[in-house]
């Protein structure tokens, strides 16, 4: 089980282990938000395991760098969507192809589904008459908590805290 942890201003600052929010709460630096239905057992107690903790005191946010521009940070920053067809995507593809100049830059990269990538080759989006649904740029993933990768989404209970940030 994860935990929300917001700071003191109550925004999202990360996502850490259930036993590390219990440390958290129990050395009063932080109170307990949302609990969730299973709580923690040992032989000698019952502890509620924390869903959503809020932090006593303000901490400064880190802001982190997207990284270094891979095939799996792209099919994330776009959902794992094909940036043509909007179909389930599985490899990128060069919007200016590298055969023409384009380089592997978070501008120049999307997630494509096998079928688009085969058909537009090594072809501009104006030769096949083609557009995509969002300009490709840089993720702005800084603050947001993200230790879910696609492989386990955001509980329940952290939406209201998230803002609409699902993923």
């Amino acid at each position: 089980m994860r935990t929300l942890v917001l700071n003191a201003g109550f925004e999202p600052l990360a996502v850490v282990s259930d036993r590390r929010a219990v440390v958290l709460v129990m050395r009063a630096r932080a109170t307990v938000l949302e609990v969730s239905a299973d709580p923690l057992r040992s032989p000698g107690t019952k502890l509620d395991r924390p869903s959503v903790i809020l932090l006593d005191r303000y901490v400064r946010p880190v802001v982190r760098r997207p990284g270094p521009v891979s095939r799996r940070a792209v099919l994330r920053r776009d959902s794992y969507r094909c940036a043509y067809c909007q179909a389930e995507a599985d490899t990128i593809d060069h919007v200016v192809p590298r055969s023409r100049g384009g380089g592997s830059s978070w501008a120049n990269l999307v997630a494509c589904c096998r079928r688009c990538n085969h058909l537009k080759a090594d072809r501009l989006l104006e030769e096949l008459g083609w557009r995509l649904e969002r300009t490709p740029r840089e993720p702005a993933w800084s603050v947001r908590p993200g230790p879910w990768d696609g492989s386990s989404a955001p509980d329940d209970a952290w939406l209201a805290y998230l803002g609409g940030v699902a993923a």
